[in-house]
């Protein structure tokens, strides 16, 4: 009787699964399933409402098209760029440049107001010319020109000399007026920036660098302990 029942629980062992696999004792009932279909929905990329804007060409500014490829050159300077294939750049009648994006896509839209802007800002660079002014702020804070660079005094050991990168102009007003100009946007906010570097306005007193339009957000100093 022994064997016969260890025969017979070998026999169940030996029962093969479609699922769980072979040599097993347990068989699973298999399950249909059925196929799920996708819809694919084709989603249209809203217009730049900056990107479509007109960028206006003054009348002393002279314009170069080659393929994606722009260079303008105006009374101040000259500048150049190169516009990426999901963009175009387009010149109307009456002096006027639009960029208009070249296909449909995420990518086309973020490039799209992108370099509208940049276009715009070369334009204006060569002609107009932009600036940024930085005002310092604190005890013996002092800012003067020595040649090609300017040096400050920002209450440190020693004072600090920088050059001034090439096609940028720096005048110091009263000492503590730095205003930094050229064509270049980008050249201008990236040398102002590194000026404030520095020494950054603190939030007690407002003591340091500081954009001429910034508005520093002060905080109470600790108060004394009460008796």
């Amino acid at each position: 009787m022994g064997s016969s029942s260890l025969t017979a629980s070998l026999h169940t062992s030996t029962l093969r699964s479609p699922f769980v696999g072979s040599l097993n004792g347990f068989r699973v009932s298999s399950v249909s399933v059925r196929r799920v279909g996708f819809m694919r929905k084709t989603v249209e990329c809203k217009e730049s409402r900056i990107g479509k804007q007109p960028i206006p060409v003054p009348s002393n500014v002279t314009l170069t098209m080659e393929g994606q490829d722009l260079k303008v050159k105006g009374p101040l300077g000259e500048m150049a760029i190169t516009y990426p294939r999901e963009v175009k750049l387009e010149k109307e009648d009456g002096g006027i440049l639009r960029v208009r994006k070249a296909v449909e896509t995420r990518r086309a839209n973020q490039m799209h107001g992108l370099f509208r802007t940049l276009t715009d800002n070369m334009v204006v660079g060569v002609s107009k010319g932009f600036e940024k002014k930085l005002q310092l702020v604190g005890v013996g804070y002092r800012a003067t020109i020595e040649g090609k660079d300017i040096v400050l005094n920002l209450g440190f050991s020693h004072p600090v000399r920088m050059e001034i990168p090439a096609g940028l102009q720096v005048k110091v007003e009263e000492n503590t007026r730095i205003t930094v100009s050229g064509y270049d946007k980008s050249a201008i906010g990236q040398f102002a920036a590194s000026i404030r570097k520095w020494r950054p306005p603190e939030p007690y007193k407002g003591k340091g660098v500081k954009y001429a339009d910034e508005i520093v957000r002060r905080k109470e100093g600790k108060a004394g302990k009460k008796k």
